[in-house]
């Protein structure tokens, strides 16, 4: 997992409540668990005017131009700007997959269904709650080009005119992006005493460890 500790980038606005994760990546994609590959369906039925399936070629699907992420002036953000109970819906861990795979790496919003928020730190997205009228003023000043920075470190978030909004954020889930840790790379942490309880397990119980 990819390490989050600053960044600066362009911001994409999202100006739409209660988000399924059905509506950031479509049932129909939900076959496959590679984690990649998931980008180019990321809000698929607002993207494109067709219907689309797994494996299909992006590339000549025809857009919809009033979608925001279809706009030239959004190419390239990597912050979602968006309003509240982002993420709503079902728990499948597509739906981080697929924004990471877009290329989002954080995501800015009044709230978060819960399993939506949790999802994304484990797949080393950022999701930063912050109050619904700083997420009114931020849509307000948002123009072509606008870019947030965000330091995870100190919990802030800057803006083109200098002014710094804080955020908080759990300190065990901060570590994680910092330090890019999945639940795995975690539990690697620990190697040596796992090995060690293996071991030890072993000889207590050899009778588990035998080949059949």
């Amino acid at each position: 997992m990819r390490a989050f500790t600053t960044l600066t980038a362009l911001v994409a606005p999202l100006d739409r409540a209660n988000i399924d994760t059905d509506a950031i990546i479509p049932k129909q994609f939900l076959k496959s668990i590679r984690r990649a590959g998931f980008g180019p369906y990321l809000f698929d039925e607002w993207r494109y005017l067709d219907h689309g399936e797994p494996d299909m070629d992006c590339s000549n699907r025809p857009l919809n131009q009033d979608f925001v992420l279809n706009q030239p002036q959004y190419q390239g953000a990597q912050i979602l700007l968006t309003r509240e109970n982002f993420g709503c819906g079902s728990s499948r861990e597509h739906a981080p997959w697929a924004l990471e795979d877009y290329g989002f790496r954080a995501i800015i919003a009044p709230s978060f269904a819960d399993i939506f928020f949790n999802n994304c730190f484990k797949n080393g997205i950022l999701p930063i709650v912050l109050p619904a009228e700083t997420v009114d003023r931020l849509f307000n000043e948002m123009a072509d080009g606008y870019q947030l920075t965000i330091d995870l470190q100190a919990q802030t978030i800057t803006t083109p005119s200098g002014q710094a909004i804080g955020f908080s954020v759990d300190e065990n889930r901060r570590h994680r992006l910092l330090n890019g840790l999945d639940d795995i790379a975690l539990s690697l942490q620990h190697a040596d005493k796992i090995k060690a309880y293996e071991a030890e397990r072993a000889k207590r119980a050899p009778w588990l460890f035998k080949e059949a």
